[in-house]
């Protein structure tokens, strides 16, 4: 007789109870490596723009600028707000490359997308990634959008390309620039592979944090004019306006 368990009985097991929390080492005691008391403490986004998913008082409504200049996106999808510990979890992913931070918050994305296209939101054809800038993804040996979309498109049974669109030009970082100058320094910096047809298909763009929301604008632009239906944007964070809490 047997009585060894089944194999994939064990790797259940190793994989979906046997966790130290990412953030306290103490158990985590679910499915993924991070435990209930500081998944509680994660800045959620609760309140935000129905459009940009900034940041708000109140829920249900849409922010001035989106009100006054629609954005060429449909929807942003973000779960929390850039704030403690979120931040630090994000730059220690893309600074540090600890791989399995960005894993954890890519597992609890795709959670979150499940349960909003139970509740109604459209699922996408397709995921595409932001794409890094040649020298900074030398440096950095990795672009985090895309090992997100592939995370996600496992998760999700979505498909992820990440040849489809491309950065056509370098551009300065741009986490110093203000709202204008990020305008500036991202037009035509993208555009589509040749072969590329996206007429009337569903598209999610996939990055980590939405700032003033100038990348995501200046993607949606290219990919509204080869024909998609409708855009959305996935990413980990919102930031808030600078000087609001």
């Amino acid at each position: 007789m047997n009585c060894q368990p089944w194999l994939k009985a064990l790797v259940y097991k190793c994989i979906n109870i046997n966790h130290a929390c990412l953030l306290c080492s103490d158990a985590a005691e679910q499915r993924y490596p991070l435990c209930a008391a500081c998944e509680q403490e994660l800045p959620w986004l609760d309140e935000h723009c129905l459009r940009c998913a900034l940041p708000l008082p109140m829920a249900g409504l849409i922010c001035a600028q989106c009100s006054r200049r629609p954005p060429a996106f449909d929807q942003v999808i973000a779960p929390w707000h850039y704030g403690f510990p979120l931040d630090t979890l994000i730059s220690r992913f893309k600074h540090n490359s600890q791989w399995p931070l960005g894993r954890l918050m890519a597992e609890m994305l795709s959670l979150n997308l499940r349960h909003r296209f139970q509740e109604g939101l459209p699922t996408p054809d397709l995921l595409l990634p932001v794409p890094l800038a040649r020298r900074r993804l030398r440096q950095r040996g990795f672009n985090q959008a895309g090992m997100l979309g592939r995370w996600l498109s496992k998760a999700l049974a979505i498909e992820c390309d990440e040849r489809l669109l491309l950065r056509t030009r370098e551009t300065p970082a741009q986490q110093h620039l203000d709202a204008k100058a990020r305008r500036r320094n991202l037009r035509q910096a993208f555009a589509l592979a040749s072969a590329a047809s996206l007429k009337g298909r569903h598209v999610a763009v996939i990055d980590d944090v939405l700032t003033t929301g100038a990348t995501a604008q200046a993607i949606a632009h290219v990919l509204r004019h080869a024909g998609a239906r409708r855009i959305d944007v996935y990413c980990l964070a919102r930031t808030a306006k600078p000087g609001q809490a």
